[in-house]
């Protein structure tokens, strides 16, 4: 009885001073990293006012809803493309969003890169999935949460289109307002972790509807991993299918590369793009940087100096797309305009041919579907390319414009001939002109080093005073 007696106490007294031990190894705290990198990169130190750039972003929403949007509206390209733009969207700061399978770092690196960690701002991180919501991160005067329904309410913000998703997913939205310097220049966009083994509807929402929405709208996209997850399911597979077209904006980011040895990390790199090569189709692959994006020290016997260019180097892609505000703003409209005049020309050559093709004795209805089900046969989209500075690979698909006008009978169309007044002008010559000389001119001015303030509307034009073919002059 005694022996056990004592045998008790030593157990006692072993697992007590290993408790003592752990608690010395928790209260010494890792080593932090210096930062100095980030703020030097990024411009956070210098102490002048921001570019004000509300002149040129005021001309720019002009064009865009006197010679855009009317056509926009007019041909219901929405139902097509189901892209809104908005004010909010016109005048927003650029979108960098983060995506990428659950507990990889995306949190923890808007953590380290606003160096919000150990303060009441930082974001919520773990080893289990942590982020369950669509989390904005903003500007503000001072710490303030958004709930989801209240961004969507408030038009000035981008994010009102988002209500189309549902309730359920404005519960999953929120907005921080952090004063911060960065996020006077940018907004940041933390996403749910991708979990291959659960199914899209256990969300409540439609979660790549969702991811579509913001892949649009992003300036620059982080694909971020770690060494133990660079497995492709299906859920990761569908993500990049919606990133097709984006891929001048994705960045793939290996994260925690400091955890591997030299042999191994060389391995997970090749590892990395074995699963990717797929679905990444592009004679060009995006730019992957290799690195640890948290605030602690890199571990020892790591490529320290490796990783940090990386950092740099990830950092300076960043800023160069802060700096390239205004010029991707425009040349987003711009782009916009030009599927909206395709789209515009295509549904008035669907109305012609079906014009041409009704007689007395037909049936509308059986023409215009003869006309949809087989567009090639009657040269719709041959006739656009043959006729109009259209080219071939900005032409939309052809299947889409039969679910287009399934809900939008053919009547409710009028033809751009028809789409003139003599006070407004054509919309075609408003759009064209846009396109070919005012949005050119306003991203010509930019890059000559205008001050932006200083331009006016006698020489962009700024869409007031269109041509009109009826007046005389």
């Amino acid at each position: 009885m005694r022996a056990l007696l004592l045998l008790c106490c030593f157990l006692a007294s072993l697992l007590l001073s290993g408790q003592a031990e752990e608690t010395e190894d928790v209260s010494e705290e890792a080593p932090m990293r210096d930062r100095s990198h980030i703020e030097d990169t990024l411009m956070l130190n210098e102490d002048k006012p921001a570019d004000d750039y509300s002149a040129v972003l005021q001309r720019l929403r002009k064009i865009y809803h006197s010679s855009i949007k009317p056509l926009e509206q007019s041909y219901k390209y929405n139902e097509l493309r189901q892209h809104e733009i908005t004010d909010g969207e016109i005048t927003s700061k650029p979108m960098v969003l983060f995506l990428g399978p659950w507990s990889v770092g995306k949190s923890t690196m808007i953590n380290y890169l606003l160096g919000l960690e150990n303060t009441r701002y930082q974001l919520y991180t773990g080893a289990e999935p942590t982020t369950s919501e669509f989390t904005v991160l903003m500007h503000g005067p001072k710490l303030k949460t958004i709930e989801g329904i209240v961004m969507a309410a408030d038009s000035s913000r981008s994010f009102s289109p988002l209500e189309k998703f549902g309730q359920n997913f404005l519960e999953k939205l929120i907005g921080i307002e952090v004063p911060h310097k960065l996020l006077e220049r940018v907004t940041f966009v933390d996403t749910p972790g991708i979990i291959e083994n659960r199914k899209q509807q256990e969300r409540g929402y439609p979660f790549n509807d969702v991811c579509q929405w913001f892949i649009d709208r992003a300036d620059l996209i982080f694909v971020v991993f770690d060494p133990t997850k660079l497995d492709v399911g299906l859920e990761l597979e569908m993500l990049f299918r919606q990133l097709k077209g984006r891929e001048s904006q994705i960045r793939i980011i290996l994260n925690k590369a400091d955890n591997l040895a030299t042999q191994m990390l060389m391995r997970v790199y090749g590892a990395l793009f074995w699963s990717l090569a797929p679905l990444i189709n592009v004679t060009e692959p995006p730019r992957v940087y290799v690195s640890s994006f948290w605030p602690q020290d890199y571990k020892p016997d790591t490529h320290r100096e490796l990783f940090l260019k990386e950092e740099i180097s990830l950092l300076e892609d960043l800023n160069q797309v802060i700096e390239n505000r205004l010029e991707n703003k425009i040349a987003f409209i711009r782009q916009h305009a030009i599927r909206v005049r395709i789209h515009a020309l295509l549904v008035d050559r669907y109305l012609q041919t079906y014009k041409d093709k009704m007689t007395f004795f037909s049936d509308g209805e059986l023409v215009f579907k003869d006309i949809v089900e087989d567009p090639d046969k009657f040269y719709i989209f041959k006739t656009i390319l043959a006729k109009t500075n259209v080219s071939k690979f900005d032409l939309p698909n052809r299947e889409a414009y039969k679910d287009f006008f399934g809900i939008n009978p053919i009547s409710n169309f009028k033809l751009l001939s028809q789409q003139c007044s003599y006070m407004g002008g054509c919309f075609l010559e408003k759009i064209e002109r846009a396109i070919t000389q005012e949005l050119p001119s306003l991203l010509g001015s930019l890059g000559l080093g205008k001050n932006p303030g200083a331009l006016n509307c006698d020489k962009t034009g700024c869409g007031e005073t269109p041509k009109n073919r009826y007046k005389k002059h």
